[in-house]
């Protein structure tokens, strides 16, 4: 009890001191937008109304896919609900905020890219796509990529660090040898050569990225464990017989976390870079999935005529990643461990 009680008021004070970093905690309501809004991207950007009534039915075609047959049309097999609109203006219609989908191209626009006008605030990209949109469905990409890559690598860096750090001796030292050779892998190359062998997935990019992104995890976590493991409250378990998988996860682990949640802004922020200087390179998603690095990968192809494709992407890129610097700055001042003395 007494125990929990300590541990509760630790955490108090680490919030406090987060909360008391303005900018960190303004960083994190951004980023919590950003996400909602990438999340609920169909709600905010699509080509299909969120409501629709038509000859006395009531429609939700963001949330359902209906056939052509239910409007009365016979010569297609896709509904255009922007001409069913405007052929019967007495139905009534309730469009997103922005009403372009991430794949559809502006044929009104006289040529690509287009500059930025009332129809698409951003402009369009080479291939006359709404440029808001797609960065709004882009982000998604993103964050989904760094943090399952930092959920993954931080899991199987804790787990082979722990054991490292816990037994020592002989497993110590046969596992350091491993990781030293994980670690001489040059793997953004790696990736690479994988990536042009194999069709790139979200997924495939994922378990390539997080097989190597346990290494500089598992550094710390073995400092962590070798530290904790000859302290008091380690061997006071122990001489009360407590099991080797109590005193790992009960005991150590939740006092060798600081070092984990300090890096993991800074490490999810690398990780949104990273995706983004494969596509840019052309060996991340799949075209034509929304993007932040293939737009930015377009401004390199037409930097003399479309500067909203490198000044838009470059200004989203940006501000993603200094948001999540923001909160790692904050995160390090709730962890250190000279303020937790007062």
């Amino acid at each position: 009890m007494i125990e929990k009680r300590i541990k509760n008021e630790l955490t108090l004070k680490r919030y406090k001191r987060f909360k008391a970093r303005k900018s960190a905690v303004f960083a994190v309501v951004v980023l919590v937008v950003m996400t909602i809004m990438t999340f609920s991207a169909p709600l905010i950007a699509n080509s299909k109304p969120l409501f629709m009534t038509y000859e006395g039915k009531v429609f939700f075609p963001v949330f359902n896919d209906y056939h052509p047959k239910d409007f009365g049309i016979t010569d297609s097999l896709v509904v255009d609900y922007r001409k069913i609109a405007k052929d019967n203006p007495q139905i009534t219609t309730v469009w997103p905020a922005i009403q372009w989908d991430p794949y559809e191209s502006n044929n009104d626009v006289y040529e690509f890219p287009g500059e930025p006008t009332s129809a698409n605030l951003l402009g369009t990209d080479d291939r006359g796509r709404d440029v808001l949109t797609r960065l709004i469905y882009g982000f998604k990409y993103s964050i989904s990529y760094a943090v399952l890559v930092w959920i993954i690598s931080t899991v199987l860096g804790t787990i082979f660090g722990g054991i490292m750090g816990y037994f020592g001796g002989t497993v110590d030292i046969v596992g350091q040898r491993i990781v030293e050779v994980f670690s001489t892998i040059p793997v953004f190359f790696l990736l690479l050569i994988l990536v042009s062998i194999f069709q790139p997935t979200l997924i495939l990019l994922v378990l390539i990225t997080s097989i190597f992104g346990w290494i500089s995890i598992s550094y710390y976590v073995r400092g962590e464990f070798l530290k904790n493991r000859k302290l008091e409250f380690v061997e006071a378990a122990r001489s009360m017989g407590a099991s080797t998988s109590s005193i790992l996860f009960k005991h150590i682990l939740p006092n060798s976390m600081t070092p984990l949640i300090t890096f993991a802004p800074f490490t999810i922020a690398g990780l949104i870079a990273s995706l983004a200087s494969l596509d840019y390179l052309g060996f991340g998603l799949q075209v034509p999935t929304p993007s932040w690095g293939e737009l930015l990968s377009q401004a390199q192809k037409n930097y003399s005529i479309a500067w909203w494709l490198a000044v838009y992407p470059s200004a989203a890129l940006f501000t993603t990643l200094f948001m999540f610097v923001l909160v790692g700055d904050g995160v390090r001042d709730a962890f250190d461990p000279k303020a937790q003395v007062d």
